[in-house]
């Protein structure tokens, strides 16, 4: 099979790979249909993460179950399924008390597993998936011609939605869970990127009432006031947050979510929250994140968030995608084959798209 293999910063090659097969009783293999780039793989490319030697990469991604392992019970072959960002057993003591991220059993995609044996990275033709009851999560089935029960492939549209719940959208919602977002509340997401613009979809699916999107991009600006945002700053520091106070009537939002993961976005997300508001966050702290503690005393501000465990929400954001509610998979804005996922790390890196779909 064909797969990409991170070989050192700036260096992705698309090359053959072993056909994964079940290892471990508790195994599947997933046949992959679209997976993705992540902002969260650019660390690596850009160098901010080392690499020490070349490996699989990719994270994201959904398709048809191929084959299982003889424990394997909650999916079955034919299944088409949604695969977490995060791998987990579902069985832990962690995985019980709702932190998957934390699993004891957690297999990394491009890593390892447990046993030491190679894991897959989602960005190829095929997966081979431990813990797969634990991960992941089957799509009732798609109608068939005439409105008979059937097994076909999503549409594009429907493709990218669902691959948006693996991650992005999951994270988003997780931030905005962890900010105490509801009906009523204002709202200010910090960061326009994919888990950015997914944070403001999920803001507004909690019935927020204003939902302020800071972003200094069009295109981008443009797709959050399509989520519900009801406002976008450009503004930065001191000077973003005095719009913010300007837009919200004198006052400071509720609940920021932050979705980038710097100093200056934790920075600017600590600015804009109210005394006595709360911060969900959710961007990966690769660029010096910090949350100082006399903010916080000061300002009496409830900080909550981190890795999202995405595997407990898709279930309830499966459901509104099918149904037409939710849409986030326009974050998805480049759409690329499998074999230029070089160019899909390039495009991304330069901020020419949003969230590249790979496509074996």
């Amino acid at each position: 099979m064909r797969a990409a293999i991170i070989h050192a910063p700036g260096d992705i090659r698309v090359e053959d790979r072993p056909e994964p097969q079940p290892i471990h009783p508790t195994d599947a293999v997933v046949r992959v249909s679209a997976s993705c780039v992540c902002g969260s793989d650019l660390w690596p490319y850009r160098g901010v993460r080392p690499v020490d030697e070349p490996r699989p990469i990719g994270h994201e991604f959904v398709g048809r179950v191929t084959a299982v392992g003889d424990d394997v019970r909650e999916v079955a072959v034919g299944d088409f399924v949604i695969a977490p960002w995060k791998n987990s057993c579902g069985a832990c003591t962690n995985c019980r008390n709702g932190v998957l991220v934390a699993c004891e059993h957690a297999a990394g995609w491009g890593w390892s597993d447990e046993h030491g044996h190679p894991v897959d990275g989602g960005q190829g033709e095929a997966v081979r998936v431990p813990n797969a009851d634990g991960t992941l999560v089957s799509v009732p089935r798609f109608s068939g011609e005439g409105g008979e029960s059937g097994v076909r492939e999503p549409d594009e549209a429907t493709l990218k939605s669902l691959l948006a719940l693996s991650d992005v959208m999951g994270t988003g919602h997780h931030a905005a869970v962890c900010a105490g977002v509801g009906p009523g509340k204002s709202v200010v997401v910090v960061g326009d990127g994919a888990v950015g613009l997914s944070a403001v979809l999920a803001a507004k699916r909690l019935g927020a009432e204003r939902i302020v999107a800071m972003s200094r991009h069009e295109d981008r600006a443009a797709l959050a006031r399509e989520f519900g945002a009801t406002d976008v700053v450009p503004e930065r520091g001191a000077d973003g947050a005095a719009r913010v106070r300007e837009l919200l009537d004198g006052r400071l939002a509720d609940c920021v979510l932050e979705c980038v993961g710097t100093k200056e976005s934790m920075e600017q997300a600590l600015r804009s929250t109210r005394p006595g508001g709360a911060l969900g966050f959710v961007g990966v702290p690769a660029g010096g994140a910090e949350i100082p503690a006399g903010v916080l005393f000061a300002k009496n501000i409830t900080v909550s968030g981190g890795a999202a465990s995405t595997r407990l929400y898709i279930p309830e954001l499966l459901e509104d995608v099918l149904a037409g509610t939710i849409d986030p998979g326009r974050v998805f804005d480049t759409v690329l084959p499998l074999e230029e996922t070089a160019e899909a790390y390039r495009a991304m890196d330069e901020r020419r798209s949003i969230k590249v779909m790979l496509l074996p």
